[in-house]
């Protein structure tokens, strides 16, 4: 019988993760990744030889290395099986029904209390990197169930007081996604409450950079905890359950499927708790698999169902002028679950840190295999790296996702503050890349990506791109000008409409400014990398 926490009651339970797993971007026949049916296999195996243990599908913890993963729990103690057969898996669950986790050829054997909510993290490993709050949920408790302690329920008794400890705490956004990216997310809240018209709330979680994992870790692993996070803002703005929209990229079924179910188990648990009934969920859409529709504002012209979709000139902004002209809050899954964080535990936010709570975050790039870990934000953005296996010496790094800023290294803070003041992006995406990789051309494909997939809304972005793609590609003929690529970088960042324009600037000029040497070299003719074809001079 599952509790309400998502967990389950019995003793002996066997989780069994179905996710991302280690491929990603290479998708089976039914559109599913192969870990993904892999993971599937082991559940249907596992659950074929339960007689009295609990078996549970769970969402991925974020370290694909580890999965499809399989934890056996006998009271308060879990073993960490990794990608066992499912013939292991059948004898598996056949010894823990006799209270055996298998101990002698786990990973890992943990110690916990036998009612925790959150997954008990091994002594090392990629799970032992950073901490895991918003993440405790992912691997450990059911996807669709409820979360158990609700911030809905205790944003709906007092919204003013939920409002005012949000303030308090001084939660920011996470995202280029989030309407409040980087700032305050009590601004727009205010905002949405102060103006007139029906109040919207609207999980962003249309992510088209593969690279970034995170938000689909959450929606995939704990998705009633962004929901729970999402219904607590709508009550603070006066906003019906109904009206809060869960905005997904359409390649991403699993970890809406998830949500969907989420949704209907989170609102019967506020039904429950008040005596009502007949509440309207959350709803659930999918929106187009393109970059620049996880903007902000063009998530909100792809849900209003427009062909061509253009960044909105501001102000006004979504909190006056949102989803079809309502007040609209926007933010993403990973921002959503900080606010639930902050509502039912402030305690846990240093509320004198610029940016108080965790930033989640995945690695990828020249690794054996990506992961998604959860750093405070006064820690190192330097500990990703015990997360992952890297194939080679770490050259330089990309932070920031598709328009990160380049770095040599990463002994940065993990906060906003910190990777702004840095010149990096606080998309939560950390790319390491070897020796094999070019600063000039890495730099050169993301411009171009920049040239052909901009909304055309504004000149200098539309226009900038095409200009800088034009000015790399000179330097591979001899032509390196400096200081018109700054100029240009500068004026894209400074006069941008959106941060589509704002961070690819930002990619090329942190380039300039790290590895202007490599740009010096390939204008000469060379490529101390070895790896692109240059005019020799």
């Amino acid at each position: 019988m599952a509790k309400t926490d998502g967990s389950v009651s019995e003793s002996s339970v066997v989780r069994v993760t179905v996710g991302r797993g280690e491929s990603p971007s290479d998708e089976a026949a039914d559109g599913e990744t192969p870990a993904v049916e892999r993971g599937r296999r082991i559940f249907e195996a596992a659950r074929s030889a339960a007689d009295e243990a609990a078996v549970l599908e769970v969402g991925s913890t974020g370290a694909r290395a580890l999965e499809p993963l399989v934890l056996v729990t006998d009271e308060g103690r879990t073993a960490y099986h990794l990608r066992p057969s499912p013939e292991r898996t059948r004898a598996l669950v056949e010894g823990v029904e006799s209270g055996d986790v298998g101990a002698d050829d786990a990973a890992w054997v943990v110690e916990h209390a036998p009612d925790t909510g959150t997954l008990p993290t091994p002594p090392d490993g990629p799970l032992a990197v950073g901490t895991r709050r918003v993440l405790g949920g992912c691997g450990w408790t059911d996807p669709e169930g409820n979360v158990g302690e609700s911030a809905a329920a205790l944003a709906r008794d007092d919204p003013d007081a939920a409002l005012g400890r949000l303030d308090n705490v001084g939660v920011r956004g996470r995202g280029r996604a989030d309407a409040s990216q980087d700032t305050a997310v009590t601004d727009d809240v205010e905002t949405v409450r102060e103006t007139p018209g029906d109040p919207v709330v609207v999980v962003n979680a249309n992510e088209s950079d593969r690279r970034n994992e995170t938000d689909r870790t959450l929606l995939g692993g704990a998705p009633a905890t962004v929901l729970d996070g999402a219904l607590a803002v709508a009550a603070i703005v006066g906003a019906d359950p109904g009206d809060v929209v869960v905005y997904t990229n359409e390649a991403d079924d699993l970890a809406r499927s998830r949500t969907r179910g989420a949704a209907h188990a989170v609102v019967d648990a506020l039904d429950d708790e008040t005596g009502d009934g007949g509440t309207d969920a959350p709803q659930v859409v999918a929106g187009p698999d393109e970059y620049i529709a996880g903007e902000h504002t063009m998530a909100l012209e792809a849900l209003e169902g427009n062909d061509r979709l253009e960044a909105r000139l501001r102000p006004p902004g979504p909190a006056r002028h949102g989803l079809y002209g309502r007040p609209t809050v926007v933010h993403t899954p990973r921002t959503f679950a900080q606010i639930r964080r902050a509502l039912l535990d402030p305690d846990a936010f240093d509320a004198t840190d610029a940016d108080p709570g965790t930033r989640v975050f995945t690695v990828t790039g020249d690794v054996e295999t990506a992961a998604t870990v959860e750093l405070p934000t006064g820690g190192s953005l330097a500990d990703v790296r015990d997360a992952v296996d890297a194939e080679g010496r770490v050259k330089m790094a990309c932070v920031g996702g598709q328009f990160g800023g380049l770095t040599r290294s990463l002994d940065h803070g993990a906060s906003s503050l910190a990777l702004t003041n840095a010149d990096l992006g606080t998309e939560g995406v950390v790319e390491l890349f070897d020796d094999s990789r070019c600063p000039v051309a890495t730099t050169g494909k993301r411009v171009r990506f920049a040239s052909e997939e901009n909304c055309g809304r504004c000149f200098p972005c539309r226009e900038g791109s095409k200009q800088l793609l034009d000015l790399l590609r000179g330097v591979y003929d001899g032509s390196y000008e400096d200081d018109m690529i700054r100029e240009l970088t500068r004026s894209m960042g400074s006069s941008s409409l959106c941060y589509f324009g704002q961070s690819a600037a930002r990619t090329v000029g942190t380039a300039l400014d790290r590895f202007e040497t490599e740009f010096e070299a390939h204008a000469d003719g060379r490529c101390p990398s070895g790896v692109c074809e240059v005019t020799q001079q």
